[in-house]
Parts: structure tokens; sequence; C-alpha cells
């Protein structure tokens, strides 16, 4: 037995990156998946865009793990979209236990040049799409009367602060805010609620020139063997980052029954990220 034997997790953002690590780790443990991605690109996004070919490699994966997947594309600013495939999934695969939250995006800029249209869409994305999940899901769950977890995506920016990001570091505050009262919300249904925290991760999200360039701005198109040692410099442990693996082991113990008492909690993988 599986340690999500049987259950049926829906993750957003999982055409690639974390969503991907999570869907594979989950189905490695015996969940089936329902998979949700845009599949298209957000304008002000650093990070090129995912694809429909991406999400078929995350299908693909799933179904090599002899688990039953339903992957569909929409937007999770789009509550309509989002919750019409979420409902299609559920009645596929026969219901839905684990929630992850995991669709994001970011940019940099100073708070007071930061295009209007910019911090919106960082907001909208992040936040307002997080919001989106949990009116979509925690309905099904409720019905469903037998509990659940939700998982939601945060940052070690949902905990601290860090300059060019204003956007993303309210919004990641805001993620941190919902699962606190998500959790008091819930509680009685047995539904826990908690937050993943990572730092640095090695996805598009960090792995891009716009990255590189905020963290060396004395260099000209610096590589990732250059900027590394700054990356570094934020954690204690000796690596600039954790890998997308690492954080779906947090969401595989906080989807299972292991952690069947645990709700309202921020649970950090940030190789020890000490930064202010």
């Amino acid at each position: 037995m599986g340690r999500v034997e049987g259950k049926v997790a829906f993750i957003t953002g999982a055409a690639r990156g974390q969503g991907r690590a999570h869907a594979v780790r989950l189905a490695e443990e015996g969940a089936d998946i329902i998979a949700m991605d845009l599949c298209g690109p957000i304008a002000t996004s650093v990070a090129k865009p995912a694809t429909a070919e991406d999400l078929e490699e995350t299908t693909s994966l799933v179904e090599k793990l002899d688990r039953r997947i339903y992957s569909y594309q929409a937007d999770v600013r789009d509550y309509a979209s989002l919750s019409a495939g979420l409902q299609e999934g559920v009645d596929r695969l026969g219901g839905l236990d684990v929630v992850v939250a995991n669709a994001g995006m970011w940019s940099y800029g100073l708070l007071e040049e930061f295009a209007p249209e910019a911090f919106q869409e960082i907001i909208d994305v992040n936040l307002i799409g997080v919001w989106n999940t949990l009116r979509a899901t925690v309905p099904v769950l409720k019905a469903q009367g037998r509990g659940g977890s939700i998982i939601l995506t945060s940052s070690v920016a949902g905990m601290k602060a860090y300059g060019m990001t204003a956007p993303y570091v309210a919004a990641k505050h805001g993620v941190v805010g919902l699962m606190r009262t998500a959790a008091i919300e819930l509680g009685p249904n047995s539904i826990r609620v908690n937050t993943v925290n990572p730092s640095n991760v090695h996805t598009d999200l960090i792995h891009n020139q716009t990255t590189y360039d905020l963290f060396a701005p004395d260099l000209t198109n610096p590589t990732w063997e250059e900027v590394a040692p700054r990356f570094q410099a934020m954690h204690l442990l000796p690596t600039p980052d954790a890998q997308p693996e690492d954080v779906a082991n947090a969401v595989l113990f906080l989807a299972s029954d292991e952690s069947r008492y645990t709700t309202g909690l921020t649970l950090t993988v940030d190789c020890g990220n000490f930064t202010k």
C-alpha cells in the first residue's frame, strides 16, 4: 500500500516544475491525479510558458506508474473553467481527497515602478488563483463528508520580505493568511489545510535570464554557474536551490495520513534560508 493509496489529488500548475513533481510523487504512492495547467503565456511572467506538450508529459509520467489521470487546461484566474474541469475529473475518478494549489508566477521591479497591470497579474495568479481553487474544491470535500487535505504553495516570501518582489511577497503572505483562515473554518469537517514554503527551487521560475540578472546586476548575461554562489549565500545548507522532488516529498507528507493531525502549518523546504 502506498502512502496515499486510493486517494484522488487535484493539482494546479501541473504541467512542469513543482506541479509535475507533486503529480508524479503522489502517483508513486498510489494516488490518482486531476492535473490542471494554463499551458500558455502570462504576459508579465519572467519564465517561459508551460505548454500543452508539458502537460501531456505529466500525464504520460503518471500513466506509466499505472495510475489514472485526468488533465485539462484552464486558468486559475478563471473560476468557471477551473471548477468545470475539476468537476469532470472528480466525476471520472470518483472523488477528491487532496488539493494542491500550486500554480504561480512572478516578476521583478521596484515597488513604485511596477506597472499596475503587472502588479495585478501577480496578485491574481498567486493569490486569487489560490482562493478560486479553494472555493472550487472545498464544497466537493465537504459534500463527500470524509475530510481531506489541502496544501497551498506559498514561499519563504510568504514569511519574510525581499526587495524587488512586492506583489509576489504580498500574494504569498496572503496565501498563508488564506491557509490559516481555512484551517479554522474547515477543521470541524476534518479537512486539514497547510502551506509548503519553499526557498529557491530548480524550476523555470528561478532558472531564467531575468532572475539571473536580478541576482547579478554587476554582470552581463550571467550564467547559472556565476549566480549560483549568490543563491547559495541565502542558505545554511550547502546548495543554491532545492529540487522540485524535495518539495513534493513535503507535499506527500501533508497529503498522507501521516499528518492526519497537522493543520494550520507553514512547512518550510528552504535549505535553511536565513535572509531577512
